[in-house]
């Protein structure tokens, strides 16, 4: 269970948050503005605001408290900890698709280390890839590999931000059904931004509807999501 309370001004925009999160699967969904980003950042630790800029908030995870107020939240990666991974995949240009997603293995022998890195190639359909360089990967192909290599370290806690905006929709799709079905056998908690209601109603996600920087809905997708399924099923009978 992830709970959390933010409050965080950024310019004009202020985030006032306050959530309690136990389903596997959340989206947080909402027009572009809305705070998804913001509100993920802040969760990752990679948001610790500034001086004119203030920020306060309480993160706890499975009863552990992960951050008071202005202390950084990230958990070290293969420490059974969070992993974020963002619409920009964020690779090392310098390595190889496989030493990317083997970079947090390093506790592993080689032969583990090997073994996790094809399993990951092959839960995100990239098995083709790893002998390439980073930047011979097209966008999508990248965001594969940074989404394997976030997977590889077995967090408990998954962010993605709109990790899959570079893949065509039958892709996006095939993508997401095998990834939550792995993360629901492995017990990792999910929480997904997304501006597309799709992808919540795929999944079954919990929703969490943000506007303007503030919770406005929070519940099953087909209820906290039912004007916008109906006016998605409007255009696509219109089509």
């Amino acid at each position: 269970m992830l709970e959390f309370s933010f409050q965080a001004r950024r310019g004009s925009f202020h985030l006032q948050v306050e959530c309690r999160l136990a389903a596997p699967w959340t989206a947080i969904f909402g027009p572009s503005g809305a705070g998804k980003s913001t509100l993920l950042r802040l969760l990752a630790g990679l948001d610790r605001g500034r001086q004119d800029e203030p920020l306060s908030g309480r993160v706890v995870f499975d009863t552990r408290v992960l951050t008071g107020t202005r202390e950084r939240i990230w958990i070290a990666p293969g420490r059974r900890g969070t992993a974020f991974v963002t619409q920009q995949p964020a690779l090392f240009p310098h390595l190889s698709v496989t030493a990317n997603i083997a970079f947090g293995l390093r506790s592993l022998d080689a032969a583990a280390r090997s073994e996790r890195v094809d399993e990951m190639l092959a839960l995100v359909g990239a098995e083709n890839l790893a002998r390439l360089r980073t930047q011979d990967l097209s966008g999508g192909q990248a965001q594969r590999v940074a989404l394997a290599r976030a997977l590889a370290t077995n967090p408990r806690l998954l962010l993605l931000d709109e990790p899959f905006s570079a893949l065509d929709g039958a892709a996006s799709d095939a993508l997401l059904e095998r990834l939550q079905a792995w993360l629901g056998k492995n017990g990792v908690q999910t929480i997904l931004a997304t501006h597309d209601v799709t992808d919540a109603l795929a999944t079954g996600a919990e929703v969490l509807l943000l506007s303007e920087g503030r919770r406005v809905g929070l519940g099953p997708a087909a209820e906290v999501l039912t004007g916008e399924r109906e006016r998605l099923f409007s255009r696509l009978h219109r089509s």
